[in-house]
Order: C-alpha cells, then sequence, then structure tokens
C-alpha cells in the first residue's frame, strides 16, 4: 500500500490493513465511511442497559449478569430474549412475544438518567470529516427516542439517511446484515471501503462477517482478548484512545 492509502489510518496500523486485505483477499483498502456502533461506542450506555436488561428479564424468570449483556450487545433485543428463552426455559417464542418482554426492558431504560457520550467521540468525528469521511451508525436498538438523540446530539456528523437500525434488517448482529446495510445506506460501498466501530463481541463478529475492517474499543468489563477473537483487527481500551491514534498527515 503507498502512503495515500494508510495515511488516515489510526498510527501503527499498517500490519494490521495488511492482515486484513490478505484474509479477505482484497488488493486495496480505501475507506469512504466509518460505521460506529451506538451503545457502548457513542454513548456510556451499557450500565444502564446493563441494569435494565437484568432487572426486566427477572420479571419474566430469565436471569442475566452484567457479562452477559455485554456478550450479546448489539444482538436486536427480542433476538437475545428468544434465545435466552432457548436457553433457560428450553422452549421456543415469537418475535411478537419477545418483543412485549423487551418493551419493560425498554420502559425501564427511559426512567433513567440519559447516559452521557463518549469522551473523545466527537474530536474523533471531527478527523473523520476532515477527511471527507461519511459517518453511519449501526444499532441493534430500536427505540425511536435514541434515533432522536442521535440525530440532536451529533447533529451535522449524523443524519436519518445514514442510520442502520433493528428494524432495517431481518437479522441482528452477530449476522453481517447490519453492517451490509451500512454499506448500503453509505452508497452502496464495498467492504474494504469502510472501517467499522464497535465495543462488544456480538458486534465485532458482525462486522468481520461482513469483511470490514473492524476496530474494537473495549468500554465493558470483558477483557481485550474476547474481542480479538472475535476478530477485531485492532482493539483499544478507550475512545479516546482510538482518537488519540488516528492521525491525518
Amino acid at each position: 500500500m503507498n502512503s495515500s492509502q494508510t495515511s488516515f489510518l489510526p498510527f501503527g496500523s499498517a500490519e494490521a490493513v495488511q492482515s486484513y486485505l490478505q484474509q479477505q483477499h482484497f488488493d486495496r483498502f480505501s475507506p469512504q465511511a466509518v460505521l460506529f456502533d451506538m451503545d457502548g461506542v457513542l454513548y456510556d450506555s451499557m450500565p444502564n442497559h446493563a441494569r435494565c436488561w437484568q432487572e426486566a428479564m427477572a420479571k419474566f424468570g430469565l436471569k442475566m449478569t452484567a457479562s452477559d449483556v455485554y456478550a450479546t450487545e448489539g444482538m436486536r433485543g427480542v433476538e437475545t430474549i428468544r434465545m435466552m428463552m432457548r436457553e433457560q426455559k428450553g422452549c421456543d417464542i415469537s418475535d411478537e412475544e419477545a418483543q412485549k418482554m423487551y418493551d419493560e426492558k425498554a420502559r425501564l431504560f427511559a426512567l433513567l438518567p440519559q447516559a452521557p457520550i463518549m469522551t473523545g467521540v466527537f474530536e474523533l468525528m471531527q478527523k473523520i470529516r476532515a477527511l471527507d469521511m461519511q459517518i453511519v451508525v449501526v444499532t441493534g436498538s430500536g427505540q425511536r427516542p435514541l434515533i432522536n438523540r442521535l440525530l440532536h446530539d451529533f447533529h451535522g456528523y449524523i443524519s436519518p439517511d445514514k442510520i442502520v437500525t433493528a428494524y432495517d434488517v431481518a437479522q441482528g448482529k452477530p449476522a453481517p446484515d447490519p453492517y451490509l446495510m451500512g454499506l448500503q445506506k453509505a452508497g452502496g460501498l464495498q467492504p474494504f471501503q469502510a472501517i467499522v466501530v464497535e465495543n462488544a463481541p456480538m458486534g465485532v463478529r458482525a462486522g468481520v462477517a461482513a469483511r470490514i475492517f473492524t476496530i474494537a474499543v473495549n468500554s465493558g468489563p470483558l477483557p481485550n482478548s474476547v474481542l480479538s477473537s472475535e476478530g477485531a483487527h485492532l482493539v483499544f481500551n478507550r475512545m479516546v484512545d482510538f482518537c488519540a491514534a488516528w492521525k491525518i498527515k
């Protein structure tokens, strides 16, 4: 790769990019968009989600630990609930039944104070925009208040047509569908024309399955090795570390 292809990438990532190209059999890496997960990436919201998931599922006789929440973060809520029902109750339920259970989790979440924007996100977006790259959000959430908050908080960076929600795809993370849809919303890009930024194993798996260069920012309690084992091409401990590493030459 020549310098023009790598000058805007995180410092020290040339080796990771070369490995990615070899794995995917691409002959170039020319990102035109960054596809961000929302919870735990744009917002420091995972502690709130963990609390609400545990409290809501307990009402339906399901046990969910904080680690379970982080391990399944990024999946569509109804898919998480259906999986837990199969594992803990040995039965299958419909999306409609799971949605009723998820609605209770959403109700509890709405009662909590808003989670803060992740430190370093605005600075990173400024760097991305300075390179004339697109910003797309790919979330497993379908809660309208959260989407509205995205548009308010990141006005000028994120637009409605550049958001993928749970309702845009038949299969959520860890399937590649959400990130493939993100490529479409970015103008029909190819995988080598984007970067995924994730924080959770299921999201990393989805980005990798979509054949996109995937960066993990570990904002939860799981060790970095969990994210690396899912195929993350780079792992950072905090968003500010990732932002600081993103150099524009």
